[in-house]
């Protein structure tokens, strides 16, 4: 029997997004997130005596800024170097958009997939076959899995490939397959890579994706990690995902209806412990969406500064420097009369009818934000977590948001508290 470990989308040193800096959130911690996880990877194959490591893609993010990202995997490579245990890696499209990467020596152990053409690597102590090819730039359009040699009899073979799998949107040039032409291969475990939800598509073959082994941003919440997969006789006779990340996304809704302020700041607090508990000694990096009705809202709206820091500092005191504030966002319930209260009838009917009116609604916003948009840097306006006027939803968000705020301040001070 034999024990491989099969990972893919690490994103070394790819900055988690959305995170704002305030005095006391653990900072340094956040910013070494993926060096982290990759460490309890590296520690995981040592503790489990792993014959082997799979390395479906996606390793680096793009280019570096300097070469201490790939020094940094190179340490690590070698660290199972010298435990005896080989690593097999096949580069995905953020690898390919990295010229460093390509030219930086790894140790002898690490077995880069050629990415000109298709190749099986033998491991014949452990009667294993490991089939692959690497991206050779940062889309691949064809299906490759015709392509993939065929498999090897009295071998355990696996195949391994970045890809965007059918039925996942917006994945369309990423070496595109289907579920079916996997099976048809006819190998024992399909080792996928580039979606970063964990899943098990199939067990007859196994057909896998790991995820990410850490969360960039809140829609990665949950556990991350990899695969422990347990071979014997030539069959999987146990798949484990085992987790590795450091950081854990989190989403708290909070409904505050007819609640005083104290009350509120400790219901508050035992969220966030119950959250603590949840993450079991990692960080949380958690965003909170605060639901409140009538004038209460309108305090939080004619002074959100004062509030988002009050709940800062709850999670600092709560959190023992463990939990980050990723997004605070305040907003009403199904009764506004509190907040609508003495402002005149005409204008209440005139701003209702304005968002009513949500198609011109809509395109007024769009057009009012597309040149503050054209000014933005790119890191805000473009990848997987980018802002963009067409985004709908959260265009509606922001423009009910402002309008809301803008009732608050005409009410004056004082007034709904």
């Amino acid at each position: 029997m034999f024990r491989f470990i099969h990972a893919a989308d690490i994103h070394l040193d790819s900055p988690l997004k959305g995170l704002a800096r305030y005095e006391g959130a653990p900072v340094n911690e956040i910013r070494e997130a993926s060096r982290r996880a990759l460490k309890n990877l590296v520690q995981l194959a040592l503790d489990e005596e792993a014959g082997f490591v799979i390395l479906s893609g996606d390793i680096f993010d793009r280019d570096w800024r300097d070469y201490n990202t790939g020094l940094f995997f190179v340490s690590q490579m070698a660290r199972l170097h010298h435990a005896g245990i080989p690593v097999f890696l096949a580069a995905g499209n953020h690898d390919a958009s990295s010229p460093i990467s390509r030219s930086l020596k790894m140790p002898e152990n690490v077995h880069i997939f050629s990415t000109r053409t298709f190749e099986s690597r033998r491991i014949d102590r452990l009667g294993a076959v490991i089939h692959g090819r690497g991206f050779p730039g940062r889309s691949v359009e064809e299906n490759w899995v015709p392509s993939y040699p065929e498999p090897l009899r009295d071998a355990f073979n696996i195949g391994v490939l970045h890809t965007s799998l059918a039925g996942y949107a917006g994945h369309d040039t990423y070496a595109p397959c289907t579920l079916d032409s996997l099976v048809a291969k006819g190998y024992d475990y399909w080792a996928l890579g580039h979606v970063h939800k964990h899943e098990v598509l199939s067990t007859s073959p196994y057909i896998v994706f790991p995820g990410n082994i850490q969360g960039r941003h809140i829609r990665e919440t949950g556990g991350k990690g990899c695969m422990l997969v347990s071979v014997e006789d030539a069959e999987v006779v146990d798949a484990e995902f085992r987790t590795l990340d450091v950081l854990r996304w989190y989403h708290l809704n909070f409904e505050m209806h007819g609640w005083n302020e104290d009350d509120f700041m400790a219901a508050f607090a035992s969220r966030l412990v119950d959250i603590l508990d949840d993450a079991d000694g990692r960080i949380a990096a958690v965003r909170t969406t605060i639901s409140t009705d009538g004038g209460i809202h309108g305090a939080f709206l004619k002074d959100p500064n004062r509030w988002r820091n009050e709940l800062r500092a709850a999670a600092i005191d709560a959190g023992r420097g463990e939990i980050w504030l990723e997004k605070i966002v305040f907003t009403h319930g199904t009764d506004q009369s509190g907040l609508h209260a003495g402002l005149p009838d005409d204008l209440l009917r005139a701003m209702g009818q304005t968002a009513e009116d949500e198609a011109e609604f809509l395109q007024s916003g769009r057009a009012a934000l597309k040149k503050l948009f054209e000014k933005l840097p790119p890191e805000i306006t473009s990848g997987e977590d980018a802002l963009s006027p067409d985004d709908e939803r959260w265009l509606d968000q922001i423009l009910r948001e402002g309008m809301e705020r803008l009732i608050a301040r005409m009410r004056g001070p004082g007034e709904g508290r």
